[in-house]
């Protein structure tokens, strides 16, 4: 086999190995519920002819079984209010008793066969020992059900702990079951509440919790254009949960092959922003997502481009950035001679950094046109010099007054080459070593594009 030969099979190896490796599609996350059941005292009292904490237990013994086998799912039970007798109060009785593992329903129903309850309620406490038992993982989505029939009786702040679980991306918003009595007032702040008065609508709520949790929601995010239709794309989205404060999705958004956008699925049960990477950006903020439905969202997103050249060829050497201004005079980005660069529709200006500065106080960017602004091409200035000193080169304007556009570097001795826009300047120069003023020398002199400028300080 010849060197060529071995050389084109390692090729394409190594970028079909690539290919594969950008392929690949995200692992999906695995969702984590934690019960919270409560075993205080007043579990023990009747409810509709049958033991509450006997009915919770059952009800949630069937929900278990239906979980049994889902695949990136697992389950965990805590309770409190099971360990010790009321009274006295003891506002440290709230204990994990089955952590988290895969298939574990079996488990926890048999644990629940053998919890009586007996003592006070340490809600609070018991929800902030969940970021305990969830622990480190890098692609969960934690998610708390409470069970109740009472409130909390240990001064917890139910709110504060629920806030930071959320701050912190520990759990989403836990989800309330108040059986029995309807305390929506104290849990309002904590979670997403249900009212379950009777046994059919315990089971209910809880069925619903489940499907929320479980069921896929989609997402269509369509990017309108000057006709308002959604063919706006390849702009990246960041899905920002409002909870934590952190971005959680990024996806470049995408035409499929009919023409639509892509359909994305992401978590229901937060709340996000959508900041869209236009120049300058577009922030989606006013919509809620329907869990288990396709979601439609829309945003305004009527772009241009900006294209910023030289009348004639480019200098190799000649790399001036380009600063464009919104009309509120915020920088909102910098490009290079010669990008082609979208922005959304609308006025802006430019500062082009020449010596001296081109600015540019207004250009329309229309939609779906290529804006072309052309600047005059420089000259070169050469300073032969062959001693330090002190210089300074100004523009000179129409009125009779100069403007600064560079000063020398009174360190270097050698010959100096600047490249300057067209137009009228001045060198003004004294050597270093000189000790009179008297000894400042000025010359003026012209700039023609393409040109080259010597002069002798």
């Amino acid at each position: 086999m010849s060197l060529r030969v071995l050389k084109i099979i390692i090729t394409i190896i190594y970028f079909s190995t690539l290919s594969v490796s950008f392929g690949q599609k995200e692992e999906q996350p695995t969702t984590r519920i934690l019960f919270i059941l409560d075993a205080s005292k007043s579990m023990s009292g009747n409810w509709q002819g049958e033991e509450k904490f006997k009915i919770a237990s059952r009800i949630l013994s069937q929900v278990l079984d239906s979980l049994e086998g889902k695949q990136n799912l697992q389950v965990a039970l805590r309770v409190y209010g099971h360990q010790r007798n009321y009274p006295p109060q003891n506002c440290n009785d709230s204990r994990l008793e089955v952590a988290f593992a895969p298939n574990n329903g079996e488990k926890i129903k048999f644990r629940l066969k053998h919890i009586r309850p007996r003592g006070t309620s340490p809600i609070a406490i018991s929800l902030e020992r969940a970021a305990t038992d969830f622990g480190n993982c890098d692609n969960c989505r934690n998610i708390i059900i409470l069970i109740t029939d009472g409130i909390e009786e240990c001064g917890g702040d139910l709110c504060a702990v629920s806030a930071e679980l959320q701050k912190k991306g520990i759990s989403v918003k836990p989800f309330v079951i108040g059986i029995g009595n309807d305390n929506r007032a104290d849990f309002e702040c904590a979670g997403t509440y249900f009212n379950a008065p009777n046994t059919e609508r315990f089971s209910k709520a809880l069925n619903i919790i489940i499907t929320r949790i479980i069921s896929k929601t989609s997402l269509q995010v369509n990017l309108l254009d000057k006709n308002g239709e959604p063919k706006e794309t390849n702009i990246n989205m960041a899905f920002t949960d409002l909870a934590t404060g952190r971005v959680k999705y990024n996806f470049v958004h995408t035409l499929n092959h009919k023409g639509l956008p892509d359909t994305l699925v992401v978590d229901p049960l937060l709340n996000y922003s959508i900041q869209l990477a236009t120049i300058p950006p577009v922030k989606i903020t006013d919509f809620s997502l329907t869990e288990g439905k396709h979601n439609i969202v829309y945003a305004d997103c009527v772009q241009g481009s900006l294209k910023v050249n030289l009348k004639y060829r480019h200098p190799a050497d000649f790399k001036p950035s380009v600063l464009i201004y919104d009309e509120n005079d915020k920088l909102i980005n910098v490009q290079s001679l010669g990008d082609n660069i979208k922005y959304l529709r609308g006025n802006y200006r430019l500062k082009i950094l020449t010596l001296p500065v081109t600015d540019i106080n207004s250009i329309v960017i229309a939609a779906d046109e290529i804006t072309k602004v052309l600047i005059d091409n420089p000259g070169i200035l050469s300073i032969q010099k062959n001693i330090r000193g002190y210089g300074t080169i100004y523009k000179l304007l129409p009125d009779g007054h100069q403007e600064l556009v560079i000063k020398l570097n009174g360190q270097i001795s050698s010959s100096e080459s600047f490249y300057l826009q067209p137009g009228l300047y001045r060198l003004v120069f004294r050597p270093l070593r000189s000790s009179k003023s008297i000894f400042t020398v000025s010359h003026d002199f012209e700039i023609v594009s393409g040109l080259t400028t010597r002069i002798r300080p």
